[in-house]
């Protein structure tokens, strides 16, 4: 009977459909949070990372024109997560990232002109649409907002309340996946209490060449996971100091970031890795967007190794042209020599 027939077809189907759908749960790998641990289908995880924000020159947009050389370049130093400063929209993005190994810390801007932003909520339309994407290890709100309570009605609660808000509303909707904040420098009381929905802590640290101390300072106010979200040192010396040359010095970098990085994984007990900044140099940050410019500015920045200035177009250990700084021979000492002993 042709009644019957449809309805074999139809609960056929159906039965398919359910058989897919579990298939593609089974193979998501869940990440998860066990005291002060980043769990990746129950194996801790260790962040080797590098934030990665690509503009060419002459623009300040970003763009992934040269992703397939950057992604080779990140797999040889060993690098296996990037984070970004706002979502990446394109999926075929995220797939060629996920082939390469690497995962991603994405990060959600407060205010984005309403696109995937924090301030109009549609931050949670990008959650829904991608946290079955394996490449995502942790969803990130903001990047050093306690610097800028002149962007929350004079008041940093405001932004805590709209943090701890969202943090809420991403477990909600994304339970196999943490949220985190780039908080600058270690939270304080205010900014622990006020969130209790973030589950790993980031902090952009800037400390010269030895973050030792907040390792120990966040062990005592928090049992919560706590990665470094920035650290390191760019490759202008405004002026002669330590032995180090002025203008544009490359074993500057390499040293310093050679130091911080020996002292976040000698304090694996608390930290859970390091996003070292950065990945490329970026001429937009100050001047002319067709050349590189010294200077800046940054927050809280007298920390930066070691002239205590931040040259922001200079952070990359590699240039605009993906020559390899000595940072990057650095960075993929440290970051192959950790994967060895995986």
């Amino acid at each position: 009977m042709r009644t019957s027939k449809f309805f074999s077809i139809g609960l056929f189907l159906v039965i398919c459909g359910i058989l897919v759908s579990f298939s593609n749960v089974q193979g998501l790998k869940e990440v998860a949070v066990s005291g002060r641990n980043i769990l990746v289908d129950g194996q801790r995880y260790l962040i080797k990372g590098i934030c990665y924000h690509p503009v060419p020159k002459g623009s300040d947009k970003r763009d992934f024109g040269n992703l397939d050389q950057d992604l080779k370049l990140m797999v040889e130093a060993g690098i296996n997560t990037i984070r970004v400063y706002e979502p990446i929209r394109e999926k075929k993005v995220l797939d060629r990232i996920n082939r390469a190994g690497i995962k991603i810390i994405m990060g959600f801007g407060y205010d984005q002109g309403g696109v995937y932003d924090i301030k109009s909520g549609t931050y949670i339309d990008y959650v829904n649409k991608y946290k079955g994407h394996d490449a995502i290890l942790m969803w990130e709100l903001g990047n050093e907002y306690n610097y800028h309570p002149e962007w929350f009605a004079g008041d940093v609660k405001n932004w805590y309340s709209s943090l701890d808000e969202a943090s809420i509303e991403i477990d909600k909707a994304d339970p196999a996946h943490p949220v985190t904040t780039a908080h600058g420098e270690l939270p304080d009381s205010l900014a622990i209490a006020s969130c209790p929905g973030i589950d790993v802590w980031g902090m952009n640290v800037y400390r010269w060449d030895n973050p030792k101390e907040i390792f120990a300072q966040w062990s005592a106010v928090s049992e919560k996971p706590m990665y470094l979200s920035e650290a390191g040192g760019d490759s202008y010396m405004t002026i002669a100091r330590d032995g180090y040359a002025k203008g544009e010095n490359e074993t500057v970098q390499a040293d310093a970031n050679r130091k911080i990085l020996e002292c976040v994984f000698e304090h694996g007990e608390i930290c859970s890795g390091v996003t070292l900044f950065s990945f490329t140099d970026g001429w937009w940050k100050s001047g002319n967007n067709n050349t590189q410019d010294v200077g800046g500015w940054a927050p809280n920045s007298s920390g930066v190794p070691y002239d205590g200035t931040p040259n922001e177009e200079y952070w990359g250990i590699v240039d605009l042209d993906r020559n390899k700084k000595e940072a990057y021979e650095v960075v993929k000492v440290k970051y192959n020599e950790l994967s060895a002993g995986d």
